[in-house]
């Protein structure tokens, strides 16, 4: 059974104020997520990212279409009971302490003393809040109430969690922690679905992905699938050079990093080794090479520019004069 399923999901807002139009944030989204795997939701702000996630969680209704957690409608209580759901700009009542919240929360879900203490503890605990658990939330950074939303996010144990840009606010060692917590919910054969811009994560992360851009589903699958292992060049540094290599033939592009040292950008059809014979004959050394293959970056600035470019659906004037 997968855990989540959409169906020709969209969404449609009215826009403007003396005569409100429909302006479509979500395009007939059709997407299937396995249990167990983490799941990356890729694409650049106003891409759709958050709407979908709103609709899955029932903060908002879809316009059309249909989606399903783990076999069950989105109005399902009990289902409700098996997720967690982390939003993009988590607030709190700022005057409770990070241990009131959770422990708030916790009754929430039916957990009362010694077991509500610690399962509080331990959440606090892995996302690395000490002392400051008994702050008030008002005088918590940004990146430690996001770290407080993790843990709500997960108070109930959830089988399937949902994180809207879970590393927004954090620090490089706070991105570390919350990439550890997000693998070891993996191991544990949980499902996550998280949204977000940062590709990096992504490719250190997920099993599968999905690229959205203008509220449009624009790539899915593997990494391994979506990124070809083609080789799309080669990719030399060279020190100790009296002057640059004059560009053309194999050599593509030769650009200065520093005095006698360039990067140069071969063809991929270009032999490596005469390339360096030939660089390094008149005294240069050889600091690198590397093929270059596509990478995530690269597909995902491809798909936002096609969406950019070929905008299927309009926007919101072309479908305010259709309405």
């Amino acid at each position: 059974m997968a855990a989540i399923e959409t169906t020709g999901l969209a969404k449609d807002y009215r826009v403007g104020f003396w005569r409100p139009r429909p302006y479509r944030a979500l395009h007939g989204l059709t997407l299937t997520v396995e249990s167990g795997e983490v799941f990356g939701f890729l694409g650049p702000n106003g891409a759709g990212k958050t709407t979908t996630l709103k609709l899955l969680m029932q903060l908002i209704y879809p316009t059309a279409g249909t989606a399903s957690i783990l076999g069950r409608p989105l109005g399902d209580l009990e289902m409700k009971r098996r997720i967690g759901y982390l939003p993009e700009n988590p607030y709190f009542y700022d005057y409770l302490t990070a241990e009131e919240l959770l422990g708030y929360f916790a009754g929430l879900f039916g957990y009362k003393g010694a077991d509500r203490k610690v399962r509080v503890d331990r959440l606090l605990d892995e996302v690395g809040l000490g002392a400051e658990r008994r702050m008030q939330l008002r005088k918590f950074s940004k990146g430690m109430v996001q770290r407080v939303g993790l843990a709500q996010a997960l108070i109930n144990d959830p089988e399937v969690i949902f994180l809207d840009e879970p590393m927004s606010g954090l620090d490089p060692l706070g991105r570390k922690d919350v990439r550890g917590l997000i693998l070891r919910l993996r191991d544990q054969g949980r499902t996550v679905f998280f949204s977000s811009h940062i590709l990096s994560d992504a490719e250190t992360l997920c099993s599968r992905i999905a690229i959205v851009a203008k509220g449009n589903l624009m790539a899915s699958g593997t990494l391994s699938d979506l990124v070809t292992a083609q080789r799309n060049g080669w990719d030399i540094v060279i020190d100790g050079l009296a002057q640059a290599p004059a560009a053309g033939g194999a050599l593509r592009k030769v650009t200065s990093l520093a005095p006698g040292r360039f990067v140069i950008d071969a063809q991929p059809t270009a032999d490596p080794l005469d390339l360096v014979r030939a660089l390094t004959a008149g005294g240069g050394r050889l600091v690198s090479i590397n093929p270059v293959h596509d990478t995530l970056e690269d597909l995902f600035v491809r798909q936002v520019d096609q969406a950019a470019g070929t905008d299927r659906f309009g926007g919101a004037e072309q479908m305010g004069k259709s309405a």
